[in-house]
């Protein structure tokens, strides 16, 4: 199969959006499919699992590439002749694939993973919501199917008459996310310095932004025997610093890799705070870690916990219960042993390849229904 994906962010970027681009081309690689990625130009590199990278122009907006439309982009999906095209969280750059694809008689997959509701919500849009919506369903209309990570983005999606939707989420790496980290040289080193007399350790993953809402964990504020440990890093640290005043806190900067793995190993609780999640990968790690989440009830964490088994899910502007809830899990190893255990059992189907091979599937399907060009 001959796959051309089109990403509103890259490498050297590192999101959610690339993050799942990149694992869904090393998918393609192993399985012996073609593909091509195109890209707003910010440093990628010129290949990437064996493919070619294309980069097309881009402006910056709040440190984030647009990528730009640009004739290169139909001329690059008509020379290389794909049998789908892959839009992901597309917006401007994406639009036009989709169209170039619709003029090309090829069938194109949009991959949805914006919170559009939560950020006009947040920002106090108004009326621009509206427009939001409508943008939205005008680039998603185009295509033949669009995917959705979480039943809350379908809602969504359907409230704006779009109807050619079906789920996908996110996979995990069952390996490096295990709980026999735990035992590790490295985990115990790194313990020492976020547990030096013993307590609890309540973990946070993610970027440091506004929407992101990590002030939150002010809520904690006189817990007895809790420290936070906060691995990320983005625009709202000076904020979030001065929120925290008085709470002792570790924080580990950005990390990845072996090292992201080591940090969720030295975690008792995962903390999320944020309501503007359309899936939540954070939490399948902890999860895969074996740790119990603590998360808001909004957005993709709603189908990721399973209140009172994996996790506690609590109401999305309430931080009583936030409090509440890592307290209840501080106070009682038994309980978080549970819980920990039981994440681990629900992402045990989640890995990378599963995942993938669902989305070739979705691939294919949409292939098949999709009518061959009239010759011209």
């Amino acid at each position: 199969m001959r796959v051309a994906i089109v990403s509103e962010s890259f490498l050297p970027t590192v999101n959610g959006v690339t993050n799942s681009v990149l694992k869904v081309l090393d998918y393609l690689s192993a399985e012996g499919h073609e593909a091509i990625v195109i890209c707003p130009s910010a440093g990628a590199p010129k290949t990437y699992a064996g493919f070619k990278v294309h980069a097309v122009p881009a402006l910056a907006y709040r440190q984030f590439p647009v990528g730009l439309p640009n004739p290169q982009v139909h001329k690059l999906i008509a020379d290389f002749r794909p049998d789908v095209v892959h839009a992901a969280a597309p917006f401007l750059l994406g639009a036009q694939a989709i169209s170039s694809a619709n003029r090309l008689g090829i069938p194109a997959v949009a991959i949805f993973q914006t919170d559009v509701a939560g950020y006009a919500r947040r920002h106090r849009l108004g009326q621009a919501t509206k427009l939001a919506w409508r943008i939205v369903r005008w680039i998603h209309d185009g295509a033949e199917l669009t995917l959705a990570p979480s039943s809350t983005a379908m809602t969504d999606l359907r409230a704006i008459g779009l109807t050619k939707l079906e789920r996908w989420g996110r996979g995990v790496d069952l390996t490096m996310y295990h709980p026999a980290k735990k035992l590790s040289p490295a985990t115990a080193k790194l313990r020492k310095r976020l547990s030096p007399n013993g307590e609890v350790v309540v973990g946070y993953v993610g970027r440091i932004a506004p929407e992101k809402q990590v002030e939150r964990l002010r809520s904690l504020r006189g817990l007895p025997g809790v420290r936070l440990a906060i691995v990320g890093d983005g625009s709202s640290v000076p904020l979030v610093k001065k929120e925290l005043a008085g709470i002792p806190v570790t924080w580990l900067g950005k990390l990845g890799g072996e090292d992201l793995a080591t940090a969720y190993a030295a975690f008792d609780i995962f903390a999320h705070t944020g309501t503007e999640e359309t899936f939540g990968q954070t939490l399948q790690e902890a999860h895969s870690a074996g740790l119990p989440v603590v998360a808001p009830r909004a957005g993709g964490p709603i189908d990721l916990i399973d209140h009172g088994t994996n996790g506690f899910l609590f109401e999305a502007d309430n931080e009583d219960q936030l409090r509440a809830y890592i307290e209840a899990l501080a106070i009682d190893p038994a309980l978080r042993a549970r819980m920990g255990e039981a994440g681990r059992r629900t992402v045990l189907g989640k890995s990378w390849s599963g995942i993938c091979a669902e989305l070739v599937q979705h691939y294919e399907a949409t292939i098949a229904a999709t009518p061959a060009p009239v010759p011209r």
